[in-house]
């Protein structure tokens, strides 16, 4: 018995990576031990039973981000009714829901819901890029690099919304794309997120989480036919930087019900379970002396029968 010389090789690549995506995780988000960061975390409130569907939104975001423009102008409403997602070149898409068997509060014949990344506050992304090339702000918002990016794509994989989109159509330089929170101007300008800006109902409502998070249970106590008494994004998967009001339950607008655990919670745990103190290496390099052992005994007793 022999120690291939390639699986010996992909074993302690994979030991490395492994290691460096415990280190990384807590490094991307910006984390300090358990302490929680004393910056207010910024957040967008949309309720849906305001949306009128108008896409400006969409059509806000598309010059904000430099996007390509889209074949069908941006007035075109007939595009509500596909069930579209976010990708690399939309980073925001506004949905049509006709009316569902819990008929909406408002007798509307329709609901209108808004979708993007929703920039959580213990990203699931940020926790699978082994490169910190996407990195969680003080602030909350979830940001990219694309000169740090290998193209790995494990964040489109962790992403319990599905949002992270991948320019397949660009050979030379593609990117990972999504909303980037307009993370810039909030840095230099203090101003909403173009969408935000955008919303000629305000629909749309941006500000510190936690005042938003008090505005959204003020709205659901002061009128309780017209909500349900949940806010979506308060504590799905750790909580959210986008939260939503809805009048109809979330699986009839395409809300996805998720647990409240974040997901890096598990699998940081597993990972520092595995490699913290040396106990990967250690075991790797155990292993690989029992067999050592075991082909040295082996072969002794072949020479002494021969």
């Amino acid at each position: 018995m022999s120690v291939d010389r390639r699986d010996l090789i992909k074993l302690l690549l994979g030991t490395t990576v492994a290691g460096s995506v415990v280190g990384r995780s807590k490094e991307a988000r910006g984390e300090k031990g358990s302490k929680e960061s004393v910056v207010p975390q910024v957040a967008c409130l949309v309720d849906t039973t305001l949306c009128i569907g108008c896409r400006k939104c969409e059509d806000a975001c598309n010059r904000s981000n430099r996007l390509p423009r889209p074949k069908q102008p941006f007035s075109d409403r007939h595009v509500l009714r596909e069930r579209r997602r976010p990708n690399a070149a939309a980073f925001t898409v506004v949905n049509s829901y006709p009316e569902g068997p819990s008929r909406t509060q408002l007798d509307r014949d329709e609901t209108f819901v808004k979708f993007q990344c929703m920039h959580c506050l213990d990203p699931a992304c940020v926790s699978a890029c082994i490169v910190g090339a996407l990195t969680k702000t003080e602030a909350g918002p979830v940001v990219y690099d694309a000169d740090k990016c290998i193209g790995c794509r494990y964040c489109m994989i962790a992403c319990p919304f599905e949002i992270p989109a991948y320019e397949y159509l660009d050979p030379t330089t593609p990117r990972v794309r999504k909303c980037t929170f307009c993370v810039d101007e909030q840095q230099h300008n203090a101003a909403n997120p173009a969408c935000a800006m955008a919303c000629p109902v305000e629909a749309i409502v941006f500000g510190e989480r936690s005042s938003l998070l008090e505005l959204a249970h003020r709205r659901i106590e002061g009128n309780p036919a017209r909500y349900r008494d949940h806010v979506y994004g308060e504590y799905e998967v750790g909580g959210t930087s986008w939260l939503y009001l809805t009048g109809r339950p979330l699986a009839e607008i395409d809300l996805l019900e998720l647990p409240d655990d974040a997901p890096p919670r598990l699998t940081e745990a597993i990972q520092h379970g595995i490699f913290n103190y040396g106990a990967a290496p250690l075991a790797f390099y155990g292993g690989l002396a029992g067999l050592m052992w075991f082909t040295s005994r082996r072969n002794k007793k072949s020479n002494d029968n021969d």
